[in-house]
């Protein structure tokens, strides 16, 4: 019978429900999270996960010997990927690191996949530069830097550290529209914010400071006075800026 391991959709309670694996030595499973879990299987044994920090803490000391914290980070960006076998595909690299202690299993394309999880963090890899070089700030009425994504992974922790190191000395504000979460940096502290209802993006734009409309003006201007009509050349441009990140630049307005 296969058991189903259900988890509260953090990277800690993927971890922990890991642990329990081993723990309970369970053999068929599949681990989901809440959010994502329909009874479909009527036989199946449900197994309740309760987030325990110690225990995935003690994966993550396991892992560290292994794969070390490289290959730690590898297996996070796999499960910001959202990909629907992100659950699977760590769980497989964690057995794999377990039977092979002594080897970086994470190098061994020749497993399918070790292979899908090489190229998933490469895809992730992809969409968190873009987000750092394509995200615009906004100055809002209350003096805080406004910028909006949607990214196709869950990459704001992964550019936290960035927007942290590059703008000290400015309160900033990054909302991710898919995930209805974002980061706020107050000039001490880089912390998540979750709120209750979306942000209304039809309202926002009339908290705007009367220096970022003047400014968006100007760079809109500029943008196309410097515009060569006869070196055009489309595709080449959207090979470089992708369309689906035109709705973050403000000359693209």
């Amino acid at each position: 019978m296969i058991t189903l391991l259900l988890y509260d959709g953090s990277f800690d309670g993927l971890l922990t429900a890991i642990f329990e694996v081993f723990e309970y030595r369970y053999q068929d499973v599949e681990i989901i999270g809440r959010d994502h879990f329909h009874q479909e299987n009527i036989f199946a044994e449900i197994h309740e996960v309760i987030t325990q920090n110690n225990k995935a803490e003690r994966v993550l000391n396991k892992l560290e010997t292994s794969i070390h914290k490289a290959g730690i980070h590898q297996l996070l960006k796999v499960f910001l990927s959202e990909d629907p076998e992100a659950e699977r595909l760590i769980l497989s690299a964690i057995k794999q690191s377990i039977q092979h202690p002594s080897d970086n299993i994470l190098q061994n394309y020749a497993d399918p996949d070790i292979l899908k999880i090489s190229k998933i963090n490469k895809s992730v890899d992809r969409e968190r530069h873009r987000m750092t070089a394509f995200v615009r700030f906004e100055k809002m009425q209350d003096g805080v830097f406004f910028a909006k994504i949607d990214p196709d992974f869950n990459v704001l922790p992964l550019i936290r550290k960035h927007f942290k190191d590059r703008y000290q000395d400015q309160k900033w504000m990054i909302y991710d529209l898919r995930r209805n979460y974002g980061l706020f940096y107050d000039l001490e502290h880089c912390e998540f914010f979750y709120p209750e209802e979306k942000i209304n993006l039809s309202q926002y734009q009339q908290k705007f400071h009367e220096e970022e409309n003047q400014y968006q003006k100007l760079w809109q201007r500029y943008f196309t006075k410097t515009n060569i009509v006869e070196r055009k050349n489309l595709k080449l441009h959207i090979q470089h800026v992708p369309k689906r990140y035109w709705k973050y630049l403000t000359e693209k307005n």
